[in-house]
């Protein structure tokens, strides 16, 4: 049976406070050319601009910041494509203990070379043929680390929901807010905040096509596997919703957007040429929903996490080129 959903608004507010100063406070775009194509004012969270280059510091550092002095003098490990993995190495320096991260063999190079050079140890794995989950808690077990999962983990979730916390701050009531979905854990916690500030707000997760398991979960109501998908969003190349999150997500988010490959190459293209940044083509799928017109009666005010930037100069030329 999936666990019970155990994050609170408190919890989010409780991880600003421990990441005030730590982790950035990222700005927030808007676009006239952008609203006038949705038909609303967009307001666009840049997690781009958090260390690491995407949300995921937010939630590694909260997590990591609560484990006990013999638990930090054992280290920690962690599963990850790229994101968490770069995440979860930077928040163990900052703390002052060490890092094994198991990745992807296939994960970006850029990713595999930022996590080693933030200090970790790689430990990689095939995606395709191997559970990363069995793996990583093996490699916890045998070394006594503290694992830190990219997603379901409470204090993860909870440090996610930063992201959406400074947005609603910043911008006041919202209309919607749209989330990429990957494992479940920015949602959530970006839910759990919005929804508690804002009763009326409407959640939209987006997935790629390719890797629906979230939205096939909702609508059966029970947690979906799918074969690992195979997507340019690599970042969100999830085969099953997580456990603790995937309930919370029942309760809060209204529904899942699909969006393809060529959509979000599209949306890449649209941030880098009308609004000057860069985002990874899991960090653009929410602006991809909004730019294809999945997000169906479009609100007056939707907020946008953008989630990350973490791609190397080639992919993203190449994409683009493409």
């Amino acid at each position: 049976m999936a666990a019970e959903p155990t994050i609170s608004l408190a919890d989010v507010r409780e991880a600003a406070a421990r990441l005030q100063g730590i982790a950035h406070r990222t700005p927030v775009l808007t676009s006239r050319t952008l609203n006038s194509l949705v038909g609303a004012e967009v307001f666009i969270k840049a997690e781009n601009f958090q260390r690491i280059g995407a949300f995921k510091f937010r939630g590694a550092y909260n997590a990591i910041a609560q484990l006990s002095p013999d638990q930090l003098a054992k280290g920690v490990a962690a599963y990850s494509s790229g994101n968490h993995a770069q995440a979860t190495a930077l928040a163990a320096r900052e703390l002052g203990t060490s890092a094994v991260i198991l990745m992807p063999e296939d994960a970006p190079r850029s990713k595999l070379e930022a996590t080693a050079g933030y200090g970790a140890e790689v430990v990689t794995y095939d995606r395709y043929t191997q559970d990363r989950t069995a793996l990583g808690h093996a490699l916890a077990e045998e070394r006594g680390l503290a694992l830190i999962p990219p997603y379901d983990h409470p204090h993860v979730i909870a440090g996610q929901g930063t992201a959406a916390l400074e947005l609603l701050q910043e911008t006041g009531p919202l209309d919607a807010l749209v989330v990429p979905v990957g494992g479940g854990g920015l949602i959530a916690g970006s839910a759990t905040a919005a929804t508690a500030l804002h009763p009326g707000i409407r959640v939209i997760g987006v997935e790629p096509e390719a890797g629906d398991d979230t939205k096939r979960s909702l609508e059966s109501g029970t947690r979906v596997t799918i074969p690992v998908p195979r997507t340019i969003a690599d970042g969100q190349a999830l085969d099953t919703p997580g456990e603790i999150t995937f309930p919370l997500n029942q309760r809060l988010v209204d529904g899942i957007a699909l969006v393809s490959d060529a959509e979000i190459v599209t949306a890449m293209r649209f941030a880098f040429e009308r609004l000057k940044i860069v985002l990874e083509p899991s960090g653009a799928t929410p602006l991809a929903a909004l730019l294809a017109g999945r997000v169906t009666d479009p609100p007056r005010r939707i907020g946008v996490i953008a989630s990350g930037g973490n791609i190397a100069v080639d992919r993203f030329t190449a994409l683009l080129a493409g």
